[in-house]
C-alpha cells in the first residue's frame, strides 16, 4: 500500500471527475490518500442524492457513510467498460437510500401492527362491527344494480384486493378501461346505497 504522502501528491488537491477511474483503481489496492480524494471530490453528489431519496438528515448521513464503506470495501468491482464512475457511485447511492426507506417502513409498519394487536379497545367494537356488517351487506345488494363488466371490475378490485394494473391484466383490458369500470360502478353503488338511506 502506497503511503498517505506519496500518495498525496499523486492525487494533488485538484481532483476532477476525469480523475475518478484512476482514483477507485487506486482505492481497489487500498490507497487510503486516493479514497480522501474521491471522497473529497464525489461526497456532496452521493450525499444530495441521499438526501433526496430519504429526507431525513441524520438518516442520510448515515447513508452517506455507508455508501463510502461500501466502496472503500468494493472498489474492485468498478468496471470502466460498463459505465462512469460517478454512475457507479451514485447507483450505490440510491439503493442504499431506498433500502433504508424500505427498511424504515416495515419498521414502522411493525410498530403499528404491533400497537393495534396489543392495545386493548377503549371502547365497545360491537356496534361498529354491526354496522360495517350492514353496510357491507347493502353493498352486496346494490351489486346487482351494476353491469356485469362493472360488478367484476369492482369485485376484484375491493372485495379482491387488486390494484387496477392487476385488474386490467387479469381482465385482458386496457388499464384505463379497468379504472373506467371501477369509477362508474362507484358511482352507480354510491347512487343505489344513497337512495336506500
Amino acid at each position: 500500500m502506497a503511503t498517505a504522502s506519496s500518495s498525496h501528491s499523486a492525487w494533488g488537491d485538484a481532483v476532477s471527475v476525469s480523475d475518478l477511474p484512476d482514483l477507485l483503481e487506486a482505492v481497489a489496492r487500498g490507497d487510503q490518500a486516493a479514497f480522501s480524494s474521491l471522497y473529497d471530490t464525489t461526497a456532496a453528489r452521493v450525499h444530495g442524492l441521499v438526501v433526496r431519496v430519504l429526507a431525513d438528515p441524520a438518516q442520510s448521513e448515515e447513508v452517506t457513510q455507508e455508501v463510502f464503506l461500501e466502496v472503500w470495501r468494493t472498489a474492485s468491482r468498478f468496471d470502466r467498460g460498463r459505465g462512469s464512475p460517478l454512475g457507479w457511485l451514485l447507483t450505490i447511492a440510491h439503493r442504499r437510500a431506498v433500502d433504508r426507506v424500505r427498511a424504515s417502513s416495515a419498521a414502522r409498519a411493525r410498530d403499528v401492527t404491533y400497537e393495534r394487536e396489543t392495545t386493548p379497545a377503549s371502547y365497545d367494537t360491537t356496534e361498529e362491527t354491526v354496522s360495517a356488517r350492514l353496510d357491507a351487506e347493502r353493498v352486496r345488494a346494490a351489486m346487482v344494480h351494476l353491469t356485469d363488466m362493472q360488478r367484476e371490475a369492482v369485485e376484484l378490485a375491493y372485495f379482491g384486493g387488486r390494484t387496477h394494473t392487476e385488474i386490467a391484466a387479469t381482465l385482458g383490458i386496457p388499464l384505463g378501461t379497468a379504472k373506467s369500470r371501477i369509477r362508474d360502478g362507484l358511482t352507480r353503488l354510491r347512487d343505489h346505497i344513497g337512495g336506500e338511506r
